[in-house]
């Protein structure tokens, strides 16, 4: 049994609203003016674009799987070919999701994070004009 449209909406602006939450927290943490953690705002700049890939998704009630493969989240995307397009960067982010969970697993340096959060502007931005489009009524 599918679920309502009403439902798919809610689960769908839940997404954005935790994907907001991490592109928020990273671009606060460049604030810092000492030991800022460039490996903790590029994991949170990673987690923003697949949220907000995993939010599209929801709205076009396809399901995916437990990954944080940026690629594999824009294979599932209906328009693949539109979106990989325009968001063909938002791979790099990908191992990101790595490399603050765990120890020797790459230096993120400032210059790495500032491009991350670039990125997940851009991610945002383009997902969030493509669901408007849709017709999901978001601020």
């Amino acid at each position: 049994m599918s679920e309502s449209r009403s439902e798919i909406i809610r689960k769908t602006k839940e997404w954005l609203v935790h994907a907001d939450e991490d592109l928020r927290l990273a671009k606060h943490a460049l604030k810092l003016k000492s030991s800022c953690p460039y490996k903790l705002i590029a994991y949170h700049a990673q987690q923003c674009a697949e949220k907000y890939l995993k939010a599209y998704l929801v709205f076009r009630n396809i399901d995916f799987p437990y990954t944080h493969n940026i690629s594999h989240l824009l294979e599932l995307c209906p328009d693949f070919t539109v979106l990989a397009k325009d968001l063909q960067e938002a791979k790099v982010l990908t191992p990101y999701a790595i490399t603050a969970r765990y120890p020797g697993k790459g230096r993120v340096s400032k210059r790495d994070a500032l491009q991350a959060v670039k990125i997940a502007d851009t991610v945002r931005k383009i997902i969030r004009g493509t669901l408007k489009k849709r017709g999901l009524k978001i601020s």
